[in-house]
């Protein structure tokens, strides 16, 4: 939506782990609308509308998602400048993307509550999520947005809890930061501690801006719309400055 990639900045939503197109609401428009720029979502493979993938999904999903699928999704839209906006997992792959793979493209990173390893927090609000799965509506309330639901729930949750993912650890991908990051995170958060942030600005050789939220739970761009756009806007604007000198 909005300016088409040859004219403009794209922002390139990357859902969470249990997300896909749908699942940001009207958020990608909000956000075009403040930005004035285009704004490009997908879903992953097994999420959404998306062709089904296969169970289990290996430990470093995540990574092959930054290094083999995200690339050739830009490509495939002609996107020649981006801002990548991650939330979650997403996040994760945004930050990824960085140590995978040298793209001149990437003008900035937007972060939100990302995971660059696993804390005991992650893992009990993770589990409490396959116990929603298995005693309430969870499935059907999920089924509204995705096609093959248990790819999408399973795929995540089974990889979350398998033993070997408690070594997961990406913080090496952060001192390969080369654009500037703005990192969102909630004080709230069930998914994260805000050392998930912390962390960010003490190994990346690039700028950082943090921004805790007040009453804000995992995902900003649901609990706090307003505020989140706010600040994306403006670190953008930044972004637009800095290219327009190095002109």
């Amino acid at each position: 939506m909005g300016p088409a990639p040859h004219s403009s900045v794209t922002l390139v939503m990357l859902h969470e782990g249990l997300g896909c197109v749908r699942m940001w609401r009207d958020f990608p428009t909000r956000l075009g609308d403040a930005t004035g720029l285009g704004v490009m979502s997908y879903s992953r493979q097994g999420y959404g509308q998306s062709d089904p993938c296969d169970l289990r999904r290996p430990i470093d999903y995540m990574e092959r998602e930054a290094r083999d699928v995200l690339p050739q999704v830009l490509d495939a839209a002609g996107v020649e400048r981006a801002v990548l906006i991650g939330h979650s997992d997403g996040a994760s792959i945004a930050a990824l993307h960085q140590r995978e793979v040298s793209d001149p493209r990437i003008l900035g990173l937007v972060l939100m509550a990302p995971h660059f390893f696993v804390e005991d927090l992650s893992i009990e609000s993770i589990e409490n999520a396959r116990v929603a799965w298995r005693e309430t509506d969870l499935k059907n309330r999920l089924s509204k947005y995705h096609d093959n639901v248990e790819a999408a729930f399973l795929g995540w949750n089974q990889a979350w809890l398998d033993p070997e993912f408690r070594d997961w650890n990406i913080t090496d991908s952060i001192p390969s930061f080369r654009v500037p990051t703005l990192a969102i995170q909630g004080k709230l958060d069930e998914y994260g501690t805000a050392r998930q942030v912390e962390i960010i600005s003490e190994l990346s050789p690039a700028p950082v801006t943090t921004t805790m939220l007040e009453d804000c739970g995992h995902s900003p761009f649901r609990d706090k719309p307003e505020e989140t756009i706010r600040e994306i806007s403006e670190f953008v604007a930044r972004l637009a400055c800095v290219s327009q000198s190095l002109k």
